[in-house]
């Protein structure tokens, strides 16, 4: 039984593995697409960040400082 167990990692280990390679610099520019960005409109994504960040009345890691107040 702890043969297949390790099989089995083993075999899981390679499949994601596998997944990991290198990006050459010919293939940045299809990553650099805007259907690849994580978020569609950058400033609305600010927006959100510096709302999120007054009403928690924290920074969060993305540098922002300052208060609950709404003030920064």
């Amino acid at each position: 039984m702890k043969i297949f167990f390790r099989l089995v990692g083993l075999t899981y280990m390679l499949v994601i593995l596998s997944a990991c390679t290198p990006v050459k610099p010919w293939q940045r520019g299809n990553l650099a697409l805007p259907q690849m960005a994580l978020e569609v409109d950058a400033q609305e994504a600010a927006l959100r960040q510096h709302t999120f960040f007054s009403k928690e009345a924290a920074s969060g890691g993305y540098g922002g400082g300052g208060g609950g107040c709404g003030c920064n």
